[in-house]
């Protein structure tokens, strides 16, 4: 009876220390301005999870523009860890998962701080006004957010991101370099104009020559087998209720011509490519699967980051040469305006923000390792070897794609990566 008095003792302690700390938690967030909305979350991995809505302005420059409240995921560890701020360049409804874990966090047992990118999903403005959708107001987002949070959350702080989050991240730590004590980006090109020119000659070299060659034959046997491959594209294109700018004959060219950056973006096996003696449908259901037309369509989920590509962000362009007597369309160049932006939108590529971001990384040595897959196209616009650099560290995971990550890389990378984040957290 004495031990099972002793064990309730045990776990009603814990249990109203938990209880205290959410309280605390969610009092600290109460007193902060601007925090808009505060739920609870449940989170199998995290003891407590709150989302957040914070109040922005339009224009950080301009209050006048008006406000858009933003969202922001906190996933809690304890006050006294360190911060992972992860500049999501997309929505973060995944974050809400109960299962969700994000890898620095993982590694180093960390608080975790999610920012939803401005107009995307639940931190969209209304009405969407596309000129308040630049880097810099993302930036001032971020600089408000952590500036607001750093009194809940004292310790070393991280930022980091993913793709156009690892973008993020690099262009946040840009702007502020002293808002975060070290940063993370995976995967982050630094383009230079929105047809950028360098992807198209990655695509030329990486990989082996025998596997390019299986590639450029199955884009040719698409291509060749037009007439029975069209009604698929056009059935498909109408269950998933897809409208484009282009007639569908254009959009299966964009399909085929997209195919090898996709293909390489997410790692596919060669073994994977149909031959072209395969059934049409089996043709057809390879080229859905790894460059499909929802891409293309104006009603995609991406128009966001359309407008960001098309203004200041950078794409890449396609190289038509091998198909030019199979395709459809003359040429390629200006495609991005033509087919990718909202109806009635037409924007001018501004190269400034590579020219500041460029001009930061060459004249600054800043904590920052950033991680690429060899094999990953956007590789192509990474950013380049600076020499004399201590802090700025690059690493790149050999034959790996946009799914490289700290895990992903070989055993003696990991050990010389993780190793210099502890040193950075503990000094």
């Amino acid at each position: 009876m004495k031990r099972l008095f002793t064990l309730l003792s045990v776990f009603l302690f814990f249990a109203l220390q938990t209880f205290a700390s959410s309280e605390d938690l969610k009092q600290k967030l109460q007193t902060l301005q601007d925090i808009c909305e505060i739920e609870r979350l449940s989170s199998d991995i995290y003891s407590e999870k709150y989302v957040i809505k914070v109040k922005q302005w339009l224009d950080h420059k301009d209050s006048t523009a008006g406000s858009f409240t933003q969202r922001v995921i906190i996933n809690h560890i304890g006050f006294d860890r360190p911060t992972v701020l992860v500049t999501e360049g997309y929505g973060a409804a995944y974050v809400l998962r109960d299962t969700y874990q994000e890898e620095l966090s993982r590694l180093f047992n960390t608080n975790v701080i999610t920012v939803e990118h401005r107009y995307f999903l639940e931190s969209t403005p209304e009405p969407k006004n596309w000129d308040y959708l630049t880097v810099e107001n993302a930036v001032y987002d971020l600089h408000h957010i952590t500036t607001l949070l750093k009194a809940v959350y004292p310790e070393k702080w991280i930022s980091t991101g993913i793709s156009k989050g690892g973008q993020t991240t690099l262009f946040y730590r840009s702007y502020f370099p002293n808002d975060v004590d070290f940063s993370i980006p995976y995967v982050a090109p630094l383009n230079r104009a929105l047809e950028d020119g360098r992807h198209e000659f990655f695509l030329q070299k990486v990989g082996t020559k025998k596997e390019r060659k299986v590639i450029g034959k199955f884009q040719k046997t698409i291509l060749k087998k037009r007439k029975q491959i069209l009604p698929l594209l056009e059935q498909y294109c109408k269950d998933k209720a897809l409208e484009f700018r282009i007639p569908t004959d254009e959009v299966l060219d964009y399909c085929v011509l997209e195919y090898p950056f996709a293909f390489w973006q997410w790692g596919t096996d060669i073994s994977e490519v149909p031959s072209s003696s395969s059934k049409i449908n089996k043709l057809f259901d390879h080229l859905m699967q790894i460059s499909g037309p929802t891409y293309f369509a104006k009603n995609q989920p991406f128009a966001s980051f359309n407008v960001q590509a098309a203004r200041e962000l950078g794409y890449y362009g396609y190289d038509t040469t091998p198909f030019r007597k199979l395709l459809s369309i003359e040429s390629s160049k200006g495609y991005f305006n033509r087919v990718m932006l909202p109806e009635g939108l037409a924007i001018q590529f501004d190269p400034s923000l590579y020219n500041y971001v460029s001009s930061f990384l060459e004249n600054n040595d800043p904590k920052m390792i950033f991680i690429y897959g060899e094999f990953d196209p956007w590789s192509a616009t990474r950013i380049p070897d600076f020499e004399g650099k201590q802090n700025l560290q690059i690493y790149i995971e050999p034959k790996g794609s946009h799914k490289a990550r700290i895990s992903t890389m070989p055993e003696k990378m990991q050990i010389k990566i993780t190793d210099q984040i502890n040193k950075w957290l503990e000094e």
